[in-house]
């Protein structure tokens, strides 16, 4: 063990902070240039803030020593909160504190109670900037010399605006939108200096806005030329010797159900109805594996980017078209390799009983969207009905099980909510020619029930198999979120049974969207609820999801625009399909899932911060040409600044309090407004007619103005509602807190799952793909079943 790992483990073992001479006596060290060294490396553990110091020169851990070190995410109004590793909450840094400070810098700070007892930080040091390139528009102050340009950013987090090397600016002018890179940081006379390294093209021109705010949050827009090369030499249609070793479903009724401007079709499904009165429910998966090998150009890319970004305007592709819109996608057809899991369903309780997990061919019948689909179900269209007649009872038979399904779904306990989806439509030149809802019909219903039950199965069986995996996790709500959570909903006479700080079952906030449905606050109410839950991640450790209700869930059925799915299917065919579970394949996987989790939950941040931004641009540009128009709304927000207003079609803008028709005062504890002269009051919930004041596009914000005073609705909640909370399961253990060694219980041997259901074996190399014709999928596997039994006991045994 070298002298840093040596020092780190004596520093990090102690609950004190230790002088030097007591360090230079735990090491053993003699020479003086052993002391040297042991100088020169505390200095390097102490500016990277992995070691903190006192003033009187003593060492700790940052926790011993009430420090925190973190990147900094700045607001323009100039405070700051502090993203640590590892802790769940992060640090608040008022103004004075960021003094040379910028947005995402790595600093030290120690941390202390302000004087309402919340925890903030103070300052430190700067450990390392964080800010290497930002978009920006390249600016020429009337009056100056040109060499004199300097950068507004587009990030308002950045508060400097730096000079434009005048010999790096690659021929940029006024009004361009530019990335540049920063050669210098401001340093209290100057300015900071940076140099133009890309010109997207004058903020006028159409698409620009939208691919400034792509670069902004650094998406790649091009693949580089060795994954062009490797796309390219993946043929046009699947080759019949890669059928061998897979189960032949070509001959299976399986369709596509998606949008219908879709254009990577990456899963399928087959429903049944068996003898024994079971359903066979069919998840067959675009086999991306197969075709993006480990370690190659095409993976490294798909890593980087993580997931596909859909835009207002554009698809930003995880994998290239070729793959992703041709090969992969399963077109109507056509033969597909796939990954399948078959189920087989209880109908009285929604139980998967058996399950299959095998490689495939696929042929898919129909290439189906959710609208034809929606109207066979519902019976809405004739037209339709008459071209998918033979199909009928099939669409019918997935009806029913999904109903099943989401019956299952509920009983546990699932939070369901319903939010109608916005989506905007930009013209050719990109500008907003309207804004329409997306409501999720029956048909979006059903293929969410068959893929969240594909997604669990899955994700059950690896876990019993107790290998190296990849999970998709929600933990429980922070118990101060839901103080305040339940504390807004009594405002609407919604009252919660528990304890302060108590933990609740998911199965709690069930019942709270069940007793607010239909009424006018609904919406708010879910939306609220929603934002008082934590987000949804990867991790390698199965901590259960909480949304869901479930102990168990992964992403399985989107491996053309996730990278977790590709991992996943990846995973499955080591393990399962090669029946790889030596020491070395887990440890290999041990050490990777980690970090492989991590930059996949970053790459989804990532892609979610662009999407929005897009929508807040585009919904911003649509109400400026709409200044001057009243519209109905319904009040969404209340705070000390005023009252957000939201529209039928999701666009939201704020009424400022300065532009009301009297002083208001802030109730916080009602989460109301009260005129002083008037005691009119807003709350949430309250209808309202407002008319569109102004419009900021850099900003993104819509302010508004009240023209019609609050309609109290007449079926607002006249009769309290309680509701006994059922306390929680304990949180499960993840990784806060603990060392990489320890932060996964220790694992057994590798194995087969356990009820319910097998992994499929497929067949062996140069043997004929198994035909379905005529048979259950799960059939197939049924002559196997003494072989795989006998492989897996006989795999167990060599393991570990």
């Amino acid at each position: 063990m070298n002298l840093r790992d040596q020092l780190l483990e004596i520093i990090q073992a102690s609950d004190k902070a230790l002088t030097v001479d007591q360090l230079t006596e735990r090491l053993a060290l003699e020479s003086t240039d052993a002391f040297k060294e042991l100088i020169r490396t505390l200095n390097t553990l102490e500016e990277e803030g992995l070691i903190g110091r006192t003033r009187t020169n003593r060492y700790g851990t940052l926790a011993v020593l009430g420090q925190a070190a973190g990147i900094i995410s700045i607001h323009q109004r100039g405070f700051g909160f502090l993203s640590v590793e590892g802790e769940t909450e992060d640090v608040f840094l008022p103004p004075d504190q960021l003094k040379d400070v910028y947005h995402g810098d790595t600093i030290l700070v120690k941390k202390r109670e302000d004087n309402r007892g919340k925890t903030e930080g103070v300052l430190l040091k700067v450990l390392k900037r964080g800010l290497s390139e930002f978009v920006g528009t390249y600016t020429l102050p009337s009056g100056r010399l040109d060499q004199f340009a300097f950068i507004e950013p587009d990030d308002k987090r950045i508060n400097f605006w730096p000079v434009v090397n005048p010999d790096k600016s690659l021929g940029a002018v006024d009004g361009h939108k530019v990335v540049v890179r920063i050669t210098k940081y401001p340093d209290g006379r100057f300015a900071g200096a940076c140099d133009v390294v890309r010109i997207i093209g004058h903020k006028n021109d159409p698409g620009v806005d939208i691919l400034s705010i792509v670069y902004k949050h650094g998406i790649p827009t091009e693949f580089p030329e060795d994954v062009i090369d490797q796309a390219n030499a993946v043929p046009d249609e699947a080759d019949e010797k890669d059928f061998m070793g897979r189960v032949d479903l070509r001959n299976e009724t399986i369709f596509t159900i998606d949008g219908e401007d879709a254009k990577d079709l990456d899963d399928a499904v087959h429903v049944k109805k068996l003898d024994n009165g079971n359903y066979e429910l069919g998840v067959h998966i675009a086999d991306v594996s197969h075709y993006v090998t480990e370690g190659s150009p095409l993976d490294v890319e798909a890593f980087e980017r993580g997931t596909s970004v859909y835009l207002v305007d554009r698809v930003i592709p995880m994998l290239p078209h070729r793959l992703s819109n041709g090969i992969c996608s399963l077109n109507p057809h056509v033969n597909r390799l796939t990954l399948s899991c078959v189920m087989e369903i209880s109908p009285q309780n929604g139980k998967v009983v058996h399950h299959e997990l095998f490689p495939s061919v696929i042929k898919t019948t129909e290439r189906m969207t959710y609208t034809n689909v929606r109207e066979i179900i519902e019976r809405d269209d004739e037209a339709t009905l008459e071209r998918y007649e033979p199909y009928i009872p099939l669409f019918d038979l997935m009806a029913e099980l999904a109903e099943v399904l989401r019956k299952r779904r509920n009983s546990r306990g699932a939070i369901n909510f319903d939010f109608a989806e916005a989506k905007v439509v930009v013209d050719e030149e990109g500008k907003p020619a309207d804004i329409v809802l997306r409501p999720r019909s029956v048909a979006e219903k059903l293929i969410e029930e068959f893929m969240l039950a594909a997604n669990e199965t899955v994700a059950e069986h690896f876990h019993k198999m107790d290998v190296p995996f990849i999970y998709r996790v929600h933990d429980n709500p922070k118990p101060d979120k839901l103080d305040f959570f339940f504390d807004f909903v009594a405002n609407f006479g919604v009252h919660i049974e528990r304890f302060k700080g108590q933990t609740v079952e998911p199965k709690t906030l069930q019942k709270i969207l069940k007793a607010i449905s239909g009424e006018p606050e609904e919406p708010v109410i879910s939306t609220i609820m929603l934002r008082s839950m934590q987000q949804a991640k990867y991790d390698d450790v199965s901590l259960g999801h909480f949304g869901l209700a479930t102990d168990f869930y992964t992403h399985f059925t989107s491996p053309i625009r996730r990278y977790p799915d590709l991992i996943v299917h990846r995973l499955m065919r080591t393990y399962v399909f090669n029946g790889d579970v030596s020491e070395k394949t887990i440890a290999k996987y041990e050490d990777r899932l980690d970090s492989i989790a991590e930059q996949a939950s970053k790459r989804e941040r990532r892609s979610v911060d662009a999407e929005r931004e897009t929508q807040a641009l585009k919904k911003a540009e649509y109400m400026e040409s709409r200044l001057g128009e009243e519209f109905d709304g319904v009040v969404s927000g209340v705070t000390n600044f005023g009252m957000f207003i939201e529209l039928p079609n999701t666009i939201e803008g704020l009424v400022r309090l300065q532009s009301m028709d009297d002083y208001y005062h802030f109730d916080e504890s009602q989460l109301l407004l009260i005129g002083e002269r008037t005691k009119r009051q807003f709350r949430i919930g309250d209808a309202v007619r407002v008319k569109v004041d102004a419009v900021n596009l850099d900003e993104r914000t819509i302010d508004f103005t009240v023209v019609g005073m609050p309609k109290r609705e007449q079926s607002r909640r006249r009769q309290p509602t309680t509701i006994k909370a059922t306390e929680g399961r304990p949180k499960k253990d993840d990784k806060k807190g603990r060392g990489r060694d320890d932060k996964r219980p220790k694992r057994g041997k590798p194995g087969k799952p356990g009820k319910p259901g097998q992994a499929g074996k497929p067949s062996k190399p140069g043997e004929k793909p198994k035909s379905s014709q005529g048979r259950s999928a799960l059939d197939l596997k049924k002559k196997d079943g003494q072989k795989r039994k006998g492989d897996a006991k006989r795999g167990a045994k060599k393991r570990r």
